[in-house]
């Protein structure tokens, strides 16, 4: 199914996300929706890059418009028609940087992609998670029953008030009357008297029951306050901050909005209750009256639940972030960014009348260097059902940016606590004033702490403090967090990483890739349960490459270029050398797995298991390869493509079944592309990589991370080898190496593996020789290559 068609089937949550996305000039909703099919089926990332390219869809995307056009004149549509032109002249500005067009539609794509995963995403957990939900449907279902008898005890207390009215009418009638008749005789009249004495006791004993119900009712109305503001709310809010992080968490507030609104509505009842019971001794007292005696600290009490349930009720419902950002809470000076606040007590008649207004935090902490910002853009929005899906009471913040405040020295008394840029936490504050009936609350509320940068690259580093703060920190206010950070225990952490890969590709980390990070982290251990990771080993290490730099790196790939692979499961991925040669040694020759690179930032390699001449299991592995490489050519195609020179001076694709035991092109057939060998559009890339070959009996790299590169003595480039054949050709193709420099890990440098023996070699293609006349004499440079090693060739 087209992608815009499953996104406008989605549930009206992701619709209202999507409504949302498109809530911007760059790419209308109306041009989305006509040209859908045609803007689906461009190659706008590489449109991004090449200009011709970009010229060329920008002039059909104006001609479509064209056509779009003829067709609402012909259907008469008025407005359309006008839109249409509107838009059609807001694309022509791009005719001097049509690229732009191509990256803002790109960004579209992407942003709709992700309201897909949510909603995949939502699905999955609903399936996965049916104990736990189980769990929280009987809790929620015993809550409802609560909510139920509160409003049953109102209900029942409006019939008591209309009783008690009534019997103090009576009451008041009938001495109103004996007042007025002039009664001789001294009988009747004490009669009267006496009945009067028993109407007034009945009065009062109707006014201290109700007073007894009142009070009956108001705890009843606390415990539920109770269990909404200290359990619900706290844990929607835990689940919030976990959903930042990657979570896959239900943080949907209508289930809320309904308690809330419920027990405020009760409360303000209650109330009204009383101002009755106020009115009634206005008319009819005595003395002991126990309204008068108890109706104040009711009074009290109520009001001052009231205010408590409403001041709790004031929340931000999507965090502070950045359109383009690595995640929300994440926010670069001058840079726009959105917040949406929300009122959890629904009162239609309050609709556009509550303001609300941003500042930063008001008491910043006395630290040395601490920077302080001020908040710019429209700063103040009233609260409206409008902006909600749900129609529930938001004030959406969409264009606020941030500005450093001028430093004006550092105060006295400021501690000399050295926090990083990305360590300092800020909140942003939100107030609104709400005046219902009489009642006058002030309402604040705050956001997660965010973290604050200047400049792109520090959003790496910037993202690990948000990680960190959202896995192990409650206190939404502590801006000292990363003052004195706690340790992660392995459990916290491991799923951690797992809602990264999660929230990503939609699938996360499996109990043995969760193994392979926690042995490389703490070594062998028969449980991790145990350990704990330091801030510092996370992402502070005083090291050219951190471990949240080089997971990271990995996670970018992935998502990057390698997204169907993984959640397809065709990527063991997290796997130790040592592991993976005991896996491939007990299969059959040519099978082979994928693995990421410990040693190089971003790489992913393959081993595969081959026979010695002696038929013992020998396992081979490929040099990592990285973004350079995959940019030029999907990972499946340099599988697909792989081939090396066998004792026959045949080329031979090694990789014939995935680890277990899955036939290659079964794997990974639905990804090929339809032409392959010599008519491949990727062969021109193949041709052009270098082929590295380690001396027989030289040793693995010592890298702390990995043994993955084999460095030093007896690593020759193949075009080396050309030597006076390859002088002789002036085509003979310019080989560029695609190596990166590699930062041995100093975390992990006790856990280096004991190194063997392996071929380590890129993507070569039997093509790349034909017609340089290096083949051409059967002495030549190809018997030498089947008969010994490119070491030996060069001694």
């Amino acid at each position: 199914m087209a992608q815009w068609d499953r996104l406008r089937q989605l549930p009206a949550v992701y619709g209202q996300q999507l409504h949302e996305l498109y809530d911007r000039d760059a790419l209308p909703m109306d041009v989305r929706h006509y040209l859908s099919v045609w803007i689906e089926k461009q190659e706008w990332r590489r449109a991004a890059r090449d200009h011709d390219l970009a010229v060329v869809l920008l002039q059909v995307l104006l001609e479509n418009l064209d056509i779009q056009h003829s067709r609402f004149v012909q259907e008469e549509s008025f407005l359309l028609q006008h839109n249409i032109r509107r838009y059609k002249q807001n694309f022509q500005r791009y005719l001097e940087e049509p690229c732009a067009l191509a990256s803002t539609i790109l960004w579209f794509l992407e942003k709709e992609k992700e309201i897909l995963q949510s909603a995949d995403l939502a699905e999955q957990v609903q399936f996965l998670q049916v104990e736990q939900e189980a769990m929280e449907t009987s809790s929620q279902q015993d809550l409802e029953r609560k909510m139920a008898g509160l409003r049953n005890e109102v209900q029942c207390m409006e019939h008591t008030m209309i009783c008690l009215e009534e019997q103090q009418d009576e009451f008041d009638f009938k001495y109103q009357t004996h007042k007025m008749e002039a009664v001789v005789d001294e009988a009747l009249k004490k009669n009267q008297i006496k009945n009067l004495q028993l109407l007034v006791n009945r009065l009062n004993d109707c006014r201290k029951s109700t007073l007894l119900d009142l009070n009956k009712l108001l705890d009843r109305t606390e415990d539920l306050i109770d269990i909404l503001v200290k359990k619900e709310l706290v844990e929607w809010q835990r689940r919030q901050q976990k959903a930042c992080i990657g979570a896959p968490d239900d943080v949907c507030l209508d289930q809320l909005e309904k308690w809330f609104t419920c027990v405020a509505v009760c409360l303000f009842q209650v109330r009204e209750f009383l101002s009755k019971l106020e009115e009634l001794i206005g008319k009819v007292s005595y003395d002991n009256d126990p309204v008068k005696s108890q109706k104040p600290a009711l009074q009290k009490r109520a009001d001052n639940l009231l205010k408590d349930l409403l001041k709790s009720s004031f929340v931000v419902e999507t965090q502070p972030s950045m359109p383009q950002g690595k995640g929300p809470l994440v926010l670069r000076t001058n840079v726009q960014f959105s917040v949406k606040t929300r009122l959890l007590v629904k009162f239609p008649e309050l609709n556009h009348s509550m303001k609300v207004s941003v500042s930063m935090e008001r008491e910043a902490p006395q630290i040395k260097g601490y920077r302080r910002f001020n908040v710019l853009g429209t700063k103040t929005k009233a609260l409206n059902m409008a902006e909600s899906q749900s129609g529930g009471m938001v004030a959406d913040f969409r264009h606020l940016t941030l500005k450093e405040q001028k430093s004006g020295g550092s105060s006295k008394g400021a501690s000399d606590i050295p926090l990083s840029v990305t360590e300092e936490l800020h909140v942003i504050f939100f107030d609104t004033l709400f005046e219902l009936k009489g009642l006058s609350v002030e309402l604040q509320a705050s956001s997660l702490p965010v973290v604050i940068i200047s400049n792109s690259s520090q959003q790496q580093s910037a993202w690990a403090s948000v990680l960190w703060f959202n896995m192990l920190s409650q206190d939404t206010k502590d801006v000292m967090f990363f003052a004195n950070s706690p340790a992660a225990t392995w459990p916290q952490f491991g799923e951690m990483l797992s809602w990264q890969f999660l929230s990503a590709t939609k699938r996360g980390l499996n109990d043995d890739q969760l193994e392979m990070i926690a042995h490389r982290l703490f070594g062998k251990h028969l449980n991790y349960d145990t350990c704990k990771v330091a801030w510092s080993k996370f992402c502070k290490e005083n090291t050219p490459d951190t471990f949240w730099v080089w997971f990271d790196g990995i996670l970018v790939m992935v998502k990057t270029y390698l997204e169907d692979l993984w959640r397809d499961g065709l990527i063991m991925g997290f796997v130790s050398k040592g592991k993976e040669k005991s896996l491939l040694k007990k299969k059959q020759r040519g099978t082979f797995l994928l693995r990421f690179s410990e040693s190089v930032i971003g790489g992913i390699t393959f081993s595969w298991v081959d026979t010695t001449a002696t038929g013992e299991p020998d396992v081979k592995t490929v040099q990592p390869f990285t973004k350079v490489d995959l940019t030029q050519i999907p990972f499946h195609e340099i599988i697909r493509n792989f081939q090396i020179l066998e004792a026959e001076n045949i080329p031979e694709n090694p990789l014939l079944y995935l680890y277990p035991n899955t036939p290659k092109d079964e794997a990974f057939g639905k990804y090929y592309s339809d032409k392959s060998g010599v008519d491949s559009p990727y062969i021109k890339y193949i041709k052009t990589k270098l082929v590295f070959v380690s001396k027989e009996n030289t040793l693995e790299a010592k890298s702390p991370m990995s043994s993955d590169m084999v460095q030093g003595e007896g690593l020759e480039s193949l075009n080396d080898l050309c030597g006076e054949a390859a002088e002789q050709d002036e085509n003979c193709h310019s080989l560029d190496s695609p190596l990166e420099t590699c930062h041995p890990d100093v975390m992990l440098s006790d856990l280096a593996e004991t190194p063997q023996d392996e071929l380590l070699m890129y993507v070569n293609n039997f093509n790349h020789f034909a017609g340089t006349g290096i083949f051409d004499d059967d002495t030549g440079l190809f018997n030498c290559l089947t008969s010994q090693s490119c070491g030996s060739i060069l001694q």
